[in-house]
């Protein structure tokens, strides 16, 4: 082998590491890129999912108020039929008896 062919060989890995280099470069900028907008998105994703929490917080107590109004309309019954009797007692007519339902 010459000192010509060894230099050649020499200039082609050169070239052949390089673009090996090139190629490894270009693939780590556009993994970055990606997870620059991956993180983007996410962020993006986060503040709707907030603002999704904020509008159906008011669904997540309807549970609560349901309680509250079974509570009142179970008063109100005892108040009604707790008023027919004490009508009745003073004189009135009988007590009216309604249904529950």
């Amino acid at each position: 082998m010459t000192d010509a062919d060894l230099y050649r060989l020499w200039y082609v890995w050169l070239a052949v590491g390089g673009a090996i280099v090139v190629v490894a470069a270009a693939l780590l900028v556009t993994i970055w890129l990606t997870a620059r907008g991956i993180r983007r998105e996410a962020l993006r994703a986060l503040r709707a999912v907030e603002k999704i929490g904020v509008a159906t917080q008011p669904i997540w107590l309807l549970g609560e108020t349901n309680h509250v109004a079974e509570d009142l309309l179970s008063a109100a019954r005892d108040l009604e039929m707790h008023g027919a009797e004490i009508a009745a007692a003073l004189g009135g007519s009988e007590p009216v008896q309604r249904s529950r339902t």
